[in-house]
């Protein structure tokens, strides 16, 4: 699967020296890659609630996330 570019979703940076560079919510210390990880085991109100972002913010970095990693048709097995 590709890399995704999260240069193109609006609620996230990366800063050199920020978290390492890190991709983060943006304006916080918060890395994307920590929610993904801890959406696998815990509920969206247990995230919200340790990692203090918004619900909306999570929405549009999963909606980002989905919507980017689709293989494009012409990549799909013929079969």
């Amino acid at each position: 699967m590709a890399t995704l570019d999260w240069s193109q979703c609006p609620v996230v940076e990366s800063i050199p020296g920020k978290v390492s560079g890190a991709w983060v919510f943006r304006d916080t210390r918060v890395p994307v890659s920590a929610i993904f990880e801890n959406l696998k085991t815990s509920p969206i109100e247990e995230v919200l609630e340790n990692f203090h972002v918004t619900r909306d913010q999570i929405q549009t970095v999963l909606d980002f996330a989905a919507k980017n990693s689709r293989v494009p048709q012409e990549h799909l097995p013929v079969g």
